[in-house]
């Protein structure tokens, strides 16, 4: 089988394709900032169901630095580049984020050229489609991108945006035989195997703990991390996704108290404590001033972005969990990690 590599293996998304490029039979590497939490990483595959969590070896290589790229990608067939810094709040300088995001795309793509490497699948996000536009009712596609002269684009969508644009760039310019296709996930849930997730994932912990006794009207795209897994080695192998963004994306966008409502619904008395009621986007954005998480969402009070991901379904056979499929995943694993208290 190929030799595959993850970057940013520590990661949510990168574990659970790190377990997928694993059980069908790929050899494996990934890189990390520090080798020191490669045992934590196989202890994290362990607990995801890997056979032999010793099968995967790791590079250090960081992505505002150009040493261990190199080395890396070396003898690789396929790069999944997935890493990209993701903060739990907004900088006060967006380059904190725009900087590694783009340059160190730059830096795996030029790697995996010069390595030879068959294909790059970059792991972009919905952040990068669909920000800085004004209502609408149409869903988003592939063919969207972000506005970044729109209102509210906060630093990481900004980031994400132009990491993208900066790919699709140097494919064009300098890429030479290396292919790439992306993949644009909207907020990705499913079953958390460590301490590294998303701040999707820290949403419905915090619905759970009750600590959100009244939602804001955001409503969100939801994905399955184990879908957006699968998405990522079809899009490694199939000729069809030459050159292509894919956005992955299981259904209609739910609002954080359907969310809540499918959580009570479905867990029992672990989701007992779910809010039951909305706070109006007057509020939202008052509440906003005193709390960092509420500020980072504040653009996306009262807009409802639907995402199509037929393109995926169509070309690439992609087809996801359902909604509320995801939830109850996600919610389980958090209990079964004691992340959640029942």
């Amino acid at each position: 089988m190929s030799e595959v590599l993850v970057t940013g293996g520590s990661g949510f998304i990168a574990t659970h394709v790190i377990l997928q490029l694993l059980a069908a039979g790929h050899r494996v590497r990934a890189t990390l900032r520090s080798l020191a939490r490669q045992n934590e990483v196989r202890a994290t595959l362990a607990r995801g169901g890997a056979v032999d969590p010793l099968a995967v070896s790791f590079h250090a290589a960081d992505l505002t630095r150009d040493d261990g790229w190199r080395a890396a990608a070396a003898g690789c067939h396929y790069v999944l580049h997935i890493a990209s810094p993701l903060p739990d709040y907004i900088p006060k300088d967006e380059n904190e984020l725009i900087v590694p995001a783009r340059d160190g795309t730059l830096r795996v793509l030029r790697a995996a050229r010069d390595a030879g490497v068959k294909r790059v699948v970059l792991t972009s996000s919905f952040s990068a489609v669909a920000y800085g536009h004004g209502p609408r009712e149409a869903p988003f596609d592939e063919t969207d991108w972000t506005d970044l002269d729109g209102p509210d684009v906060q630093p990481y969508p900004r980031s994400k945006t132009m990491a993208e644009r900066a790919a699709w760039e140097f494919l064009a310019s300098e890429g030479g035989a290396l292919e790439l296709a992306t993949i644009c996930p909207v907020a990705v849930l499913g079953p958390v195997l460590g301490p590294d997730f998303s701040p999707s994932i820290a949403l419905v912990q915090a619905l759970m703990q009750g600590r959100a006794p009244v939602a804001p009207r955001i409503h969100l795209g939801l994905v399955d991390v184990r879908d957006v897994a699968d998405l990522h080695l079809r899009a490694m192998t199939d000729p069809a996704a030459k050159s292509e963004r894919f956005l992955a994306v299981a259904g209609p966008p739910l609002s954080i108290l359907e969310i809540a409502a499918v959580l009570r619904r479905r867990m029992g008395e672990a989701g007992r404590r779910t809010p039951r009621l909305e706070m109006p986007n007057w509020l939202a954005r008052i509440v906003a001033l005193g709390v960092p998480q509420l500020r980072d969402v504040k653009p996306l009070l009262g807009l409802r972005r639907a995402a199509s991901g037929d393109k995926a379904r169509r070309l690439l056979g992609w087809h996801p969990r359902p909604n509320d499929e995801i939830i109850v995943a996600t919610a389980e694993s958090l209990l079964k990690l004691g992340l959640v208290r029942p």
